[in-house]
């Protein structure tokens, strides 16, 4: 009995882990959303996501570098645990990065 709860507590705990930000699928974010944006425009907004994409992509690996320690240390994913997953924000971000690219590509621009 004892060896079926450890069992179940580790598996809560490993499954609740924060992902790595290249493991994170993007959401789908509609061309239509920056179709009506000029090429300059859809350079800056590209280099802003990138920015935004970056900082959250770095938040989201400390989150689980963090998770792992924790689990090692403690058996707890802390950092999932107290609100460090960043995972939603990373693929909204993966996303967004991947509209205005193809919007740029759709348009001709360079």
């Amino acid at each position: 009995m004892k060896f079926r709860l450890i069992a179940l507590a580790a598996t809560l705990a490993i499954s609740s882990c924060a992902k790595r930000p290249d493991a994170i699928v993007p959401v789908d974010i509609p061309m239509a959303a920056y179709s009506n944006q000029s090429c300059a425009g859809l350079a800056q907004e590209l280099l802003k996501e990138q920015a935004n994409l970056a900082a959250v992509s770095k938040q989201q690996n400390q989150a689980a570098t963090g998770d792992a320690i924790g689990v090692f240390l403690i058996g707890v994913p802390a950092s999932s645990t107290f609100g460090g997953d960043k995972e939603g924000q990373v693929a909204v971000s993966k996303g967004k990065v991947n509209a205005i690219e193809s919007t740029i590509k759709s348009k001709g621009c360079k």
